[in-house]
């Protein structure tokens, strides 16, 4: 089973692809781990995109696609993955695509987190001072949510004509948001299953 994790910043997206990918036995793939551990290691990788991530805005699709290859076709072989953090844009689904339809990776099912624009303010100034996140402040947060209503919003009617999509109130407590998830997953990986 490969999925796709969606939902803007402070939806819980990556706690919820980690209890996913372990329900299901799944690799899960962060984007923005991947991206963080270059810059935390300082491999080329890492200077370039260092000021993308200080400032909220999106990394180009080429440096993201070029560290997500690897680990995606791994996952694969292995029974799945969970991808969490990309593509953010239709943009860049329509190339990953393209690309992992070639490799024989591409996703099958996308999980969208819906969580109201308060809460997800709440919650990512609540976690800038629980880690001391300098990108946790509050005109990052509104220039994330931003970014993500115009960019990474309409991926969802692209996924809805292509894959089967899933949508789930994220704003619940999170075992609920984690049940939800996993019993609508059940039923689709039947589906996949009979073909």
């Amino acid at each position: 089973m490969r999925l796709l994790m969606i939902g803007p910043p402070g939806a819980g997206k990556g706690t919820q692809a980690v209890r996913i990918a372990q329900k299901f036995n799944l690799v899960h793939i962060s984007s923005g781990d991947l991206l963080r551990a270059h810059v935390k290691n300082e491999t080329a990788i890492g200077r370039q995109v260092q000021s993308y991530l200080a400032s909220g805005d999106l990394v180009p699709d080429g440096i993201v696609m070029d560290i997500l290859r690897k680990p995606v076709v791994e996952a694969s072989k292995q029974g799945g993955y969970v991808l969490d953090g990309f593509p953010r844009t239709v943009e860049q689904a329509e190339i990953a695509y393209s690309v992992a339809q070639t490799l024989g990776v591409e996703v099958q099912i996308v999980v969208h987190l819906e969580v109201p624009r308060d809460e997800l303010i709440r919650r990512l100034l609540e976690r800038g001072e629980a880690s001391g996140r300098a990108d946790d402040n509050l005109d990052v947060i509104n220039h994330r949510l931003d970014v993500y209503d115009e960019k990474t919003l309409p991926m969802l009617a692209y996924y809805a004509e292509r894959e089967k999509l899933v949508n789930v109130n994220g704003a619940r407590p999170v075992d609920e948001v984690t049940w939800s998830i996993t019993v609508q997953l059940q039923l689709l990986a039947k589906q996949l299953a009979e073909g």
